[in-house]
């Protein structure tokens, strides 16, 4: 296979952070669908987005950021029916986290189904998935009509990157694409919570705090509430 880390071109689009000119989307998806890869915007930093479905496109997102394989990648999906080709099944727990907080900053690590690409598990077993809420996201995962990879676009142990410019060159180089939506607020990502074992389990505190979970599903067996899809 040919090392497909550096490129000799490569668009960056301009997106308005809230309203993205579809056309830019369309575009970035149809990379994503031919085992491509785009930079694209979270609501705290930028992401580096392939199909999730398709082995090769994943290996190339470990290649272009050096990432060891032992390291899982998160996934987005654009609603709950996307989770029927990842995910093995969903617990109530879940199904109650995902009403409440998706879309939004909430990862949710799933047994992943059968077949999914070991990649994005690193062999656990387990994949971690949430809905992204930022609009550019939002759209290109929708756009994509896939799951697509939502792993920081950075260098592995190099910190992730809030605007473009401070980027390493080799990365932006790297990708078919980038949809630049200016600044993002930086700060910690999502809170990533294994939803296999009871009670859940915080893998990594990020912005929805564990408290926050907790009381949650807490109000939920107190009133006996179902949540359904």
């Amino acid at each position: 296979m040919p090392d497909i880390r550096f490129k000799k071109t490569q668009q960056v689009i301009q997106v308005h952070p809230d309203h993205p000119d579809q056309d830019a989307v369309n575009q970035a998806a149809e990379y994503i669908k031919t085992r491509g890869t785009v930079i694209f915007p979270t609501r705290c930093l930028y992401g580096l987005a392939a199909d999730a479905l398709d082995p090769a496109a994943v290996d190339n997102i470990f290649s272009i950021k050096l990432r060891p394989k032992h390291n899982p990648l998160l996934v987005l999906v654009h609603n709950h029916t996307d989770l029927e080709e990842i995910v093995a099944g969903i617990p109530d727990q879940a199904k109650v986290l995902m009403h409440t907080f998706w879309p939004g900053s909430l990862t949710l690590v799933f047994d992943a189904k059968p077949g999914v690409c070991e990649l994005l598990t690193a062999g656990t077993g387990k994949i971690g998935v949430r809905i992204p809420s930022h609009p550019v996201a939002r759209a290109l995962v929708k756009a994509a009509g896939r799951p697509i990879t939502g792993t920081s676009a950075n260098l592995s142990r190099s910190p992730g990157c809030s605007c473009t410019s401070d980027m390493p060159r080799q990365l932006i180089q790297a990708a078919d694409m980038v949809l630049d939506a200016g600044t993002l607020k930086g700060g910690i990502g999502s809170t990533i919570l294994d939803i296999t074992c009871d009670p859940p389990r915080v893998l990594r505190q990020g912005t929805i705090l564990s408290d926050i979970i907790s009381q949650t599903l807490h109000d939920v067996i107190k009133t006996s509430k179902k949540v359904a899809f």
